[in-house]
């Protein structure tokens, strides 16, 4: 079987790839567009693809040798699940191991933002400083605020679990009752009004979909308190990126620490300019341990699923059950 892999991924994955099969890896380093997966995919079993990948409709319907989508990625809203699912391919993703490497770089960016450590740094090497000021750099605290967290999820509960040793206030806005946070950190479910009034940090961790689109936007922002600093490591989407500008430009929010963005790889070029702001090129699940652990388990999942086994991550296991009624 051949399988086609959009991207280089850690070696330890490719490895286990190349003793099962005949696998083909995009040379560049770069995002290709869908024409180019499409043409690649030609003749090929298995499709290992990243989130920056578009595989809607058209490519999966464009090789019938396809049998397998493997996903270096925890999100999936890039893929036509239901495509997928109607032509009886599973797909999987790498849910888990990078739970806790996200939620570091969710806490990276909000010290960072709150103790303005990026300025600072450029502040230094510019050569400003000239000994200590008492009016040089004010931030803001961390301990015993009030820390919101929209999603609470297995990132978002993560993240909210690291912040005993400051003794905040933990509130969440999630579908259902999270019983760890509220009995680790007795946090409270409330709604997005109420976070946003109240939390003087907000992180956000939801899916990006319908609901989720835009579920940060001018009004939102406008809602939160002045001193209030909004990280996201969720997806770009989720925050409307001209209001945040607005926002922070205007200063209704203190400032904003972003892992993601809504037009990706494109950032905003006001964005850029603001010193309110701390930016990062979706990297919260970068570190060697857990990129690695990503490409072991894409690979395990390509694996199973081509070799009759269900994927040990398959995000639509329904396509199992399709085929034993056939």
């Amino acid at each position: 079987m051949k399988i086609y892999v959009t991207r280089k991924i850690p070696e330890p994955g490719l490895k286990l790839l190349r003793k099962e099969f005949e696998i083909e890896v995009n040379p560049e380093n770069r995002a290709l567009s869908k024409q180019e997966i499409i043409n690649w995919l030609c003749e090929k079993d298995g499709l290992l693809c990243l989130l920056t990948d578009t595989i809607d409709k058209d490519v999966i319907y464009s090789e019938p040798k396809l049998k397998m989508i493997a996903s270096y990625a925890v999100g999936y809203d890039n893929i036509d699940i239901q495509a997928a699912t109607k032509r009886g391919i599973p797909v999987s993703n790498t849910p888990g191991v990078l739970t806790d490497t996200t939620a570091e770089m969710a806490w990276a960016l909000l010290f960072s933002v709150a103790r303005r450590i990026v300025e600072g740094d450029a502040f230094a090497r510019a050569d400003k400083f000239k000994g200590w000021d008492p009016m040089l750099m004010h931030g803001q605290d961390v301990l015993n605020k009030t820390l919101g967290i929209i999603g609470a999820g297995r990132i978002g509960t993560s993240f909210a679990l690291k912040s005993k040793g400051f003794n905040m206030k933990v509130l969440y806005v999630d579908d259902r009752v999270n019983e760890t946070l509220e009995h680790e950190l007795k946090a409270k479910k409330v709604d997005i009004p109420e976070i946003l009034k109240s939390s003087d940090f907000i992180s956000l961790h939801v899916p990006l979909n319908k609901e989720t689109h835009h579920l940060i936007s001018e009004k939102e922002l406008k809602m939160m308190k002045k001193t209030a600093i909004l990280i996201n490591t969720s997806r770009g989407p989720v925050v409307d990126e001209q209001a945040l500008v607005k926002a922070l430009k205007k200063r209704w929010i203190f400032g904003a620490g972003l892992d993601v963005y809504e037009y990706e790889p494109n950032i905003s070029k006001e964005l850029m300019k603001l010193d309110n702001v701390v930016l990062q090129p979706h990297s919260a699940s970068a570190t060697v341990e857990t990129r690695t652990k990503m490409a072991i388990i894409a690979a395990e999942n390509m694996i199973a699923g081509l070799t009759g086994e269900i994927p040990p991550n398959c995000v639509n296991k329904e396509v199992f059950q399709k085929k034993s009624i056939r």
